[in-house]
């Protein structure tokens, strides 16, 4: 069912001193930063040849990345987020399998422009997962 990898999420406490490192120090092609205020974040997404890093910023005081912040002040992991062809056929895979789908279950538009859903980390071994319709 899930396809490749098409990010891992980095919370960050610092977004300009997190693109600074990846750009000066590990010489990455890091984006513009981007508001998404659906989903509460500030996101940077950078380009690598297999894949994407994406840094979560909070946008706004109630930001789900400002909650992580508070428990992990130096930042860290927050999800990894997984292709699949068809997100309504999926989640229905998935909720038939036990599988909880965080918030109503119906799929938001991502930062890709995308339809995307978040998998209950207690169901995949303390991981947020996010699906993102390829």
């Amino acid at each position: 069912m899930i396809g490749r990898l098409n990010h891992v999420a980095i919370a960050v406490p610092d977004l300009e001193a997190a693109m600074q490192s990846y750009s000066s120090m590990l010489g990455a092609n890091v984006g513009a930063p981007q508001d998404e205020p659906d989903h509460g974040v500030t996101v940077v997404f950078i380009e690598l040849p297999n894949t994407k890093i994406e840094l979560l910023y909070p946008l706004g005081e109630n930001s789900p990345i400002g909650k992580f912040l508070d428990k992990n002040k130096n930042g860290g992991i927050h999800h990894v987020c997984y292709e699949v062809d068809d997100i309504i056929a999926s989640r229905d895979h998935l909720v038939s399998t036990g599988a909880r789908i965080l918030g109503t279950g119906e799929p938001k538009i991502g930062a890709h422009g995308k339809p995307v859903l978040f998998l209950h980390p207690a169901d995949f071994n303390g991981t947020l997962i996010e699906l993102e319709q390829a």
